[in-house]
Parts: structure tokens; C-alpha cells; sequence
């Protein structure tokens, strides 16, 4: 019986097992099948705290997952299928049949962000095709790009290229934006940004082969292809936090994301941390945060238990 299960092994997962482990609670990190997260699609990250020179996403979460091993965490592959967070001992299935216990735990399995699901599209992630623009604005200095979507999400991050790009074309499939009106109206009016109404991404164009070039797409109503170019694609059609597994044991909104009080969950003992439960700032560092947030909640939580 363990006393404390992370699962998850991006930023927050890893913090979370640094945290705990450096308080003697000798966790076991599940680490899932993409070990790292997300995050370690990142090709260059310039805002992460520390890393002057930039630093690729994989490398970041390699040497978090090397401080959280040198403090005794233990790290276990594979994606929880099922759990079981009633009583005293909480279970954890994972898809090889091993059950993990633990008399606590932390949620850390992140989201996923939703793509468009062309293979141009998915052979260019990180390579020009991105689904944060907070993340990786700032590359795409005085070059145009494009952003596709119609929800506050895609307004958002389009009036956030602005700062960067020179230029910004919005491509929505519909005649109007699902987005709030106020955020429409700046998106509409502003005078960097071109909308794309009716519109489809039929091909990510890559001409050199290694980056983003433009994009050809489609007008629905027409019929009518045209092609773009650009320097980068962002992709705001939604995430999917990856709670499956915790249905019906933890209260979720209506998306779907772990609703939780600092990072305190409904069951005692189960705490969430990263972007499993946070779907406004989805950063690296502000998950990282979350799970350190956690895993003091964790020890004090055993602590009160006297364990």
C-alpha cells in the first residue's frame, strides 16, 4: 500500500512527485503512454522559468523526471483504465491488469487539445502547427498565420497573435462565431486580423518540408479552394481534459475538467493538479504550480491522518 499515486507525468504530475518525495512519501508516478505530456510535443520553450536559452519540451520534462527519481519517486508505465476512490485505500487499474493502491492521490492527466485530424496537419505538429498561442506567439514575429475556430478560444488567441504576427486570418466553417459577442466585435473589427467565413483547412502546406508554409482551404458553400500563406497554424477547436477514467468517482463540469477546491477534489484524499482542472491557463508553468499545491495538500492530508 502506498501512501501517495501521481498520475500523470507532465509538469504537475513531476512536481507533484518531487514535492512529495523530497517529504518522505515515497510516491509512485503513473506515467502513461506519452510520458512527458504535451508537453513534450513542444519543439522550443522560452518562458519556463530558468532556461535562458530556450529549452525543447522533451528535454524540460527529462530533467524533471531525473530530480523527482533522485528524491525516491517511483515511476510505473502505462494509462489508468479504471479507479476506485471510495474508502480508505483508493485502487488504481491500469490497462496491464496491476492494480496500484494508495491512501491518497493526484490527478495530473492533463488535456488534450483537439486537432483538425488531417495527416498534414498531425506530421507538422510542432513544426508550425501549435494549439497554444500563449505557448508559441511569440516565433512568429512579423510573419502571418492563421488560426482556426469560432469559440472564444480562437477569438483569444487570434487577438493575441496580433502582438506578433504580421498578419492573422481567422477560418471558422460557419457564417458567424459561436464566440461572445464582445469578443467577436474585437475579432471582427481589428484591423490585423481577415476572416475566413465558411470556410475548411483541406491541407497543411509544408513546401520546404520541415515547416509550415500555407494553408489550402475550402469554402463550403462554394466549393471554391484557395490557398494562404503562413508561418504557423493554431488550432482552437477545443480540449478534452483526460478524465475518463475518474467518471462518476470525481465531480467534473460540464467539459468534463475535475472540479476542485485549491487542488482538493469531492473525495477525501484525492487531490487534481495541471490542466486536468484548469481550463483558462494551460501553461507549463502554471501546472507545475498545481502540483506542488498538491503534493503539499497530500502530505498534509496523511499527516492529519496520521500517517
Amino acid at each position: 500500500m502506498r501512501k501517495l499515486a501521481i498520475v500523470g507525468s507532465g509538469p504537475a504530475g513531476l512536481t507533484a512527485a518531487i514535492y512529495a518525495a523530497r517529504a518522505r512519501l515515497e510516491p509512485l508516478l503513473v506515467e502513461g503512454l506519452l510520458p512527458g505530456g504535451q508537453l513534450t510535443t513542444t519543439t522550443e520553450i522560452e518562458n519556463y522559468p530558468g532556461f535562458p536559452a530556450a529549452i525543447d519540451g522533451y528535454s524540460l520534462v527529462q530533467e524533471m523526471r531525473k530530480q523527482a527519481e533522485r528524491f525516491g519517486t517511483s515511476i510505473v508505465s502505462g494509462d489508468v483504465k479504471s479507479a476506485n476512490l471510495e474508502g480508505k485505500a483508493l485502487s488504481l487499474v491500469l490497462e496491464s491488469g496491476e492494480v496500484v493502491e494508495a491512501l491518497s492521490a493526484i490527478i495530473a492527466t492533463g488535456a488534450s487539445a483537439s486537432y483538425l485530424g488531417i495527416p498534414s496537419e498531425q506530421k507538422l505538429r510542432g513544426k508550425g502547427v501549435s494549439a497554444c498561442a500563449t505557448c508559441d506567439g511569440a516565433f512568429y514575429r512579423n510573419v502571418p498565420v492563421a488560426v482556426v475556430g469560432g469559440g472564444d478560444t480562437a477569438m483569444e488567441e487570434a487577438l493575441f497573435l496580433t502582438r506578433f504576427a504580421s498578419r492573422v486570418f481567422l477560418v471558422h466553417r460557419r457564417d458567424r462565431f459561436r464566440a461572445s459577442p464582445i469578443m467577436a466585435d474585437r475579432v471582427t473589427t481589428h484591423p490585423k486580423i481577415s476572416i475566413l467565413w465558411d470556410s475548411t483547412v483541406d491541407e497543411v502546406l509544408d513546401v520546404t518540408r520541415d515547416k509550415v508554409t500555407g494553408l489550402r482551404v475550402r469554402n463550403i458553400k462554394t466549393a471554391a479552394v484557395s490557398e494562404i500563406e503562413i508561418g504557423g497554424l493554431f488550432v482552437a477547436i477545443g480540449h478534452k481534459p483526460n478524465t475518463d477514467a475518474f467518471r462518476g468517482q470525481l465531480e467534473m463540469d460540464e467539459t468534463g475538467y475535475i472540479v476542485t477546491k485549491n487542488t482538493r477534489t469531492n473525495r477525501a484524499g484525492v487531490f487534481a493538479a495541471g490542466d486536468v482542472q484548469d481550463r483558462v491557463y494551460r501553461q507549463a508553468i502554471t501546472a507545475a504550480g498545481s502540483g506542488c499545491m498538491a503534493a503539499l495538500e497530500a502530505q498534509r492530508y496523511l499527516e492529519s491522518k496520521g500517517l
